[in-house]
């Protein structure tokens, strides 16, 4: 496909840098912490320390800030790789109201793969205009299928009305028997071995869903944009990867996730139609898609398989997608928490991420309500800010296990620099978002974030 767009390289760094990174930061932080903890239950009296140790409870928490690092990239070993070549992988591409260059910039990924895949299949799912004209992408549509019929890759394209995202998947994915199914957001780009690499972990025959490494692609549009890419490192490189480390990744992004064929046609009749408090649910799709997975087998991150994805550039549109994926993931803790076995890591997962919510409203509180508490408030608050500047750094580190051809060594270094106070929009706004979101979680939608283009994508920046 002819285009001025060049999808970014990547990299993931090799193990010896990632030691260097995690050992040392990790290592002090828990030796400080330790001892910091000793001098403060020792020195004031039990009441203190009591809150001090349940504070240490909510630093616990974050387990999966040290237990990432464990991550590595799956390797196929060498007498199942040919068993990988032989796999039938369809790309299932659902479209609503898409800027034609990123639709276009997607497509061209997946046909440029090093490892070719058999079938794209896209789904326009009634993409419509402002006064509710029928939208047509008929211009890349006769590139796709012309570049794509060169290749020998079968495709289709077709146009549903509009029914929401999992329709537009089932549409095309419920009749097909490929072996391997990819699901990838029509505003994402492929690295040229994402495929490559997110088939490797299916040669352990337990896996049933693996999902790939999300990268900013509008990194350098706006300042939220820059800030975005430090705000995904929790989830894409933090808590996903710790997950990944047990096997039990609970969100595969849909922006490029890899699932055996059966687990997804036997979703089909039940996927599209989730119900949450009587309304149908439409969002959290990737979420409902892992779920299923999870209940076949084992689900696992790989971080090499590459894919890089516009994200709001606007204000507006950040708070509406942040409220959809908030209100998804809400439902879904439910989920968790009602079907995943008591025993098992996804549920205390579950837990210990609300125990970490419930601790981080309720001490503050404590400290100011109790008078034996606020006269040593100025010390627990230097303490605090300390462990919250250092906890944000360790966190931030994993900006450097990528390396991107668009991004200049010391962009990174500014990003990191700057993790307090991104931490800081992260305390102040997206946590009271979350709260919000948790108490009006019944407000479900179809696609739930534009109604017409939000993000297009612009030349190379």
């Amino acid at each position: 496909m002819s285009t001025e767009f060049r999808t970014p390289d990547a990299r993931y760094a090799p193990p010896r840098i990632r030691i260097v990174l995690a050992a040392l930061p990790l290592a002090g932080f828990a030796a400080w912490a330790l001892t910091h903890l000793v001098a403060i239950v020792t020195t004031f009296r039990t009441p203190l320390g009591a809150t001090c140790v349940a504070w240490t409870v909510s630093i616990l928490a974050l387990w999966w800030l040290p237990v990432s690092w464990l991550e590595r990239p799956f390797r196929a070993p060498a007498d199942r790789r040919r068993m990988l070549d032989e796999l039938t992988v369809t790309v299932q591409v659902p479209v609503y109201n898409e800027d034609p260059a990123a639709l276009r910039a997607c497509l061209r990924s997946v046909l440029e793969q090093s490892r070719r895949v058999d079938r794209v299949r896209v789904v326009d799912d009634g993409s419509a205009g402002p006064l509710g004209e029928p939208v047509t992408f008929d211009g890349v549509r006769r590139e796709f299928e012309a570049d794509a019929a060169a290749l020998g890759i079968a495709t289709s394209w077709e146009r549903t009305p509009n029914r929401g995202k999992r329709f537009a998947q089932m549409h095309a994915l419920a009749g097909d028997d490929a072996d391997v199914f990819v699901t990838l957001d029509s505003d994402s780009v492929l690295d040229r071995h994402a495929v490559r690499e997110g088939l490797q972990p299916f040669a352990n025959p337990r896996v049933q869903s693996v999902g790939g490494h999300v990268l900013v692609l509008n990194r350098s549009a706006s300042l939220l944009t820059r800030m975005t890419c430090v705000l995904y490192l929790p989830f894409t490189r933090g808590v996903r990867s710790a997950q990944s480390v047990l096997k039990r990744v609970t969100i595969n992004s849909g922006t490029l996730a890899f699932y055996r064929g059966d687990v997804v046609r036997r979703a089909a009749g039940v996927y599209e139609h989730e119900r949450f408090a009587g309304r149908p649910m439409q969002m959290n799709d990737d979420s409902m898609l892992t779920f299923y997975a999870l209940l076949a087998g084992d689900t696992v991150h790989q971080p090499n398989s590459m894919a890089f994805t516009l994200v709001p550039e606007r204000l507006d549109h950040y708070v509406k997608q942040q409220l959809r994926w908030m209100r998804g993931t809400t439902v879904r803790h439910l989920w968790w928490l009602r079907y995943m076995p008591v025993t098992g890591a996804v549920f205390w997962m579950t837990v210990s991420e609300y125990l970490h919510l419930v601790l981080a409203l309720l001490l503050p509180a404590v400290l100011l309500l109790d008078p034996s508490h606020r006269a040593q408030l100025g010390s627990v608050a230097s303490s605090g800010l300390q462990v919250g500047i250092v906890l944000s750094y360790l966190s931030a580190l994993r900006i450097f296990v990528v390396r991107r051809s668009d991004e200049p060594a010391w962009s990174r270094a500014v990003l990191f620099a700057c993790t307090p106070l991104i931490a800081l929009w992260r305390l102040l706004v997206l946590r009271p978002l979350y709260l919000y979101a948790m108490c009006t979680c019944r407000k479900v939608s179809q696609w739930g974030t534009r109604g017409t283009i939000e993000v297009s994508l612009a030349k190379p920046r």
